[in-house]
C-alpha cells in the first residue's frame, strides 16, 4: 500500500474540521493515512473523559486498528498516551507510535507527506521518513478550551521551526509563525449541502426562532445569551451541539431549548428554518483567532444572521447583523424579521457561493505543488 500523505488530525468522521473537508477533496488523487486524534490535554477524573477514554479503547481493539473507511482515507486508531507536559510520557508515545505507523510507512513506494493539524504530532516529525512536514493551524492553541495551554503551545513552537510549510485558518494566526513559510487559506463552505432546500427538523419549534450548533464551551456568551432570552420571551432560542460547560443559567429559561449534538448532515434541516442564525461570541483570544466554519454555513443556508463582533467578519460586514450587547441583539433580531425576503436570502448565498471547499482544496493542490 503505497501513503502519499500522513494526516493527524481528530477522529474522523466527527462533526468535520477544515481538515477533514480539505483531505476529503485530495482523496481521489491521494492515498490518505489518518492517524485518529492525539490528545491536547491530560485526562480528568471525570465522566466525559472516562467515556472519552473507553471509546479510544474500543477503537483500538478492534481485531485491526488499522481499517479502511469507504475505500479512502486509511484509518489508524493509534495506542498512545496523552500528558502533553510530561517529557517521559511524550518519549514514550514516540515509540508507541513509531512502532505502529513506520511498518506502514516503509511498506510504500513513496515517501509521503506529513501533515498534522495538532501539535502533539511534534515528536513524530523527521522520524518517519517523510519528504517535508505540514502544519495546518485552525485554531489558537494557547487560547482553545479543554487543551492544556502551556504544554502545548511550547509542542507548537517546536512544530514551527520543523515544519516546511504552515498553513493558517486566518490572518491573525498567521502573525504568530515564520512569515516566509506561513500562508493563510480561510475556510470554504459545503455549498450545496447547506443551501439545497430540506424540510425542518420535527424538533425544531414552531415560532419566532433564534439558532446556534457547535459546542456549548467557555467561548459561547452565555450571560449575553440569557440576557436576551430574557428581553426576548416571544422568541424561542434553539442551541444544538456538545455541552461541555455549566449551562444551569440557561436552563432556568422555558425559551431556551438546548437540543444536544445532531449529526452534520441533519443542520439545514435547523439553520434553513430558524428565522435567525445567531454567533453569540464572548470577547476571548480563541475568538480573535478564530475563523468559524458555521459563518459561512450559516450564509448558505440562507438566513438573517446576529454576531457579536469578531475579527473573521470582516468582509462580511454588509451581510451580517452585528451587535455588543444584550439590548443590541435583541434589537437586531427584531430587526432581522424585516429581512426575510428571497432577494436578502440570494444575496447571502451569493456572497459564499464561490467559497467551496472544492476550491479552497484546489489552492491546497497548488500549495502541495509548490512544496
Amino acid at each position: 500500500m503505497n501513503i502519499d500523505m500522513l494526516v493527524f488530525g481528530e477522529d474522523w468522521g466527527a462533526h468535520p474540521s477544515s481538515t477533514q473537508h480539505l483531505i476529503n477533496h485530495l482523496l481521489a488523487e491521494q492515498q490518505i493515512l489518518w492517524i485518529n486524534s492525539l490528545g491536547l490535554r491530560r485526562p480528568k477524573l471525570d465522566c466525559r473523559d472516562f467515556f472519552r477514554v473507553c471509546k479510544k479503547l474500543a477503537a483500538m481493539s478492534r481485531r485491526q486498528a488499522f481499517e479502511q473507511l469507504q475505500q479512502q482515507p486509511k484509518l489508524l486508531n493509534p495506542i498512545s498516551l496523552c500528558w502533553p507536559g510530561n517529557k517521559t510520557i511524550r518519549q514514550l508515545n514516540r515509540r508507541l507510535l513509531l512502532k505502529q505507523i513506520s511498518p506502514l510507512v516503509k511498506a510504500s513506494a513513496v515517501q509521503p507527506i506529513l501533515w498534522t493539524s495538532l501539535p502533539s504530532a511534534v515528536d513524530l516529525v523527521g522520524h518517519l521518513g517523510e519528504r517535508a512536514c505540514i502544519y495546518y493551524c485552525g485554531d489558537d492553541f494557547s487560547a482553545l478550551a479543554g487543551v492544556d495551554h502551556q504544554p502545548v503551545s511550547e509542542m507548537e513552537a517546536e512544530l514551527a521551526e520543523k515544519a516546511h510549510l504552515i498553513i493558517t485558518a486566518s490572518d491573525k494566526l498567521a502573525l504568530k509563525f515564520p512569515q516566509a513559510k506561513t500562508v493563510t487559506l480561510t475556510h470554504g463552505v459545503d455549498y450545496h449541502h447547506f443551501a439545497t432546500p430540506v424540510n425542518a427538523a420535527k424538533d425544531l419549534p414552531s415560532g419566532l426562532t433564534a439558532g446556534f450548533y457547535g459546542s456549548i464551551s467557555s467561548w459561547f456568551d452565555q450571560q449575553l445569551m440569557y440576557q436576551v432570552a430574557r428581553r426576548l420571551p416571544n422568541w424561542k432560542f434553539i442551541i444544538i451541539g456538545p455541552i461541555q460547560t455549566d449551562v444551569s443559567l440557561l436552563q432556568k429559561l422555558s425559551n431556551v431549548y438546548l437540543l444536544g449534538p445532531r449529526p452534520y448532515r441533519q443542520l439545514p434541516s435547523y439553520s434553513q428554518h430558524w428565522y435567525v442564525s445567531i454567533l453569540p461570541f464572548s470577547k476571548n483570544r480563541q475568538i480573535e483567532a478564530c475563523n468559524p466554519l458555521k459563518l459561512r454555513e450559516y450564509l448558505a443556508a440562507g438566513r438573517p444572521i446576529v454576531s457579536t463582533a469578531f475579527p473573521a467578519l470582516k468582509g462580511f460586514e454588509a451581510l451580517i447583523n452585528i451587535a455588543d450587547s444584550a439590548d443590541q441583539f435583541a434589537d437586531q433580531l427584531q430587526h432581522c424579521l424585516l429581512y426575510q425576503d428571497e432577494e436578502q436570502k440570494q444575496a447571502r448565498q451569493a456572497r459564499v457561493i464561490d467559497a467551496s471547499w472544492q476550491a479552497k482544496a484546489q489552492q491546497l493542490k497548488q500549495l502541495l505543488i509548490e512544496l
